[in-house]
């Protein structure tokens, strides 16, 4: 009896309400994951004092979480940018993504497990709440945790672990791109996308499931961002010159 009266106390607690750090640690992480900073853009912070409505300390404090989970960087005499990500950053992690979910793909295939395809279907609804609050940065972590889902379709525990381990670079990627996505599509869209690949993917044809991958919609920020980033390599250059004459063929076969 003792202990249920300790149980009861317990959750019976009144829990204190987020500081004003811990509110303005989810804003700057909405704001970054929305798209409205490119990697390497500098935040200044006078005008997040007075976008935010708070004072610096609680500011600062914020920016300290930030950087310990990796967001930002503090540079010396320059302050606060966010994780600067070089061309050749973007090429790196954009090819490896599209391997692991390819070989994802070859090993979930021909009998795609139940289980794990409605926890695709969980993650689908999950975007879908979303829409009606109009929040980008939400959508950026629902739209990372299905491709996880699909990921997770092989049943492979250590490429997904390998797969997550990309989590916030991808997810920089991912809001660079939805940026470049507005012009195209609202966040009803993002999800309808998203909810196309899975049915391709439910279809199981390997030639099908491969190019709806790499025409998904996931790199339309090749195209229209990477250009202002710096730290272009041989490698990286290549690559886009190539994926550029291959959207630009793509372009010309729907007209």
């Amino acid at each position: 009896m003792h202990g249920s009266h300790q149980s009861a106390a317990a959750a019976s607690k009144i829990k204190s309400p987020p500081s004003l750090a811990a509110l303005a640690t989810q804003s700057l992480t909405d704001i970054i994951l929305s798209g409205d900073f490119l990697p390497g853009d500098r935040l200044v912070e006078e005008r997040l004092c007075e976008q935010l409505g708070i004072s610096r300390p609680p500011l600062r404090e914020a920016l300290k979480s930030l950087e310990y989970a990796g967001l930002i960087v503090q540079i010396p005499r320059r302050g606060a940018i966010v994780t600067p990500l070089t061309q050749h950053d973007v090429f790196e992690i954009v090819t490896m993504r599209r391997d692991l979910e390819r070989l994802a793909m070859q090993l979930a295939l021909p009998n795609l497990n139940s289980d794990r395809l409605a926890r695709c279907y969980s993650a689908l609804e999950a975007m879908d709440e979303i829409v009606p609050t109009d929040n980008e940065a939400a959508m950026t972590r629902a739209g990372f945790e299905f491709h996880i889902s699909v990921v997770g379709l092989a049943g492979h525990h250590r490429l997904e672990t390998a797969y997550r381990s990309m989590a916030l670079q991808l997810e920089l990627c991912m809001a660079m791109n939805n940026r470049a996505r507005r012009r195209l599509e609202d966040l009803t869209g993002n999800v309808e996308r998203h909810r196309t690949l899975l049915a391709v993917i439910e279809r199981g044809d390997c030639a099908e499931i491969t190019d709806a991958l790499d025409h998904h919609g996931s790199e339309t920020f090749l195209i229209d961002v990477v250009d202002q980033l710096d730290g272009a390599s041989d490698e990286s250059a290549a690559w886009l010159e190539r994926l550029r004459a291959h959207a630009a063929s793509d372009s010309g076969a729907r007209s």
